[in-house]
């Protein structure tokens, strides 16, 4: 594990180590004022918060991996936000547990970005990498903790999708809005 750690890490610069670092912190800052905010949609409807919530800070993993444009940024920005909430305690009692759930949407990311050939660069692929993190996410966490029964589970998992999609959206539009600054010319650039 460790020596495919080192591997992964040698392919990204400094540089792209404090975006991808940056891109963890704003995921794990958002999440205590959206999932509140979605908790008053999905609590009448005994769907977990995080399933709405999911999608808007998967979001800094699809604006990530589209800055870095390389394999692994994804699995890099969930690797870092599960060491910080398993280190200090933040979201729950989960232990060890965090480390699986938060990974999984990072390494799904990058399984599309692979499986299309894509990293971030067209509305399709940050779109199918926000369903792909969310989906999975939403999934892993019920096995784990909720295992709820299969109709608000479906209800669950379709309502993960959309929401995946949209951040998926609004990471395309952030990064197309960050080409008209000219900065991620600049990014592509210092290789």
């Amino acid at each position: 594990m460790i020596k495919m750690l080192s591997r992964l890490l040698k392919k990204f610069t400094l540089f792209d180590m404090i975006l991808l670092a940056l891109m963890a912190c704003l995921g794990i800052a958002t999440k205590p004022i959206i999932v509140p905010l979605t908790h008053i949609i999905t609590g009448p409807l005994f769907i977990p918060g995080g399933v709405i919530a999911g999608g808007f800070y998967m979001m800094w993993i699809i604006l990530g991996a589209g800055l870095v444009k390389k394999t692994g940024a994804a699995t890099l920005i969930a690797i870092v936000q599960a060491i910080m909430v398993t280190a200090t305690g933040i979201f729950g009692t989960h232990g060890l547990f965090n480390v699986f759930t938060y990974i999984l949407p990072g390494l799904a990311v990058d399984l599309v970005m692979i499986l299309s050939r894509h990293r971030g660069c067209c509305l399709g692929c940050c779109f199918a990498g926000g369903i792909a993190a969310n989906l999975s996410g939403t999934l892993l966490v019920n096995l784990v903790f909720f295992r709820l029964p299969w109709i608000p589970l479906l209800l669950s998992l379709s309502s993960a999708a959309l929401s995946g999609g949209l951040g998926g959206i609004i990471a395309y539009l952030l990064l197309r809005q960050l080409e008209k600054t000219g900065l991620t010319s600049v990014l592509n650039r210092r290789g």
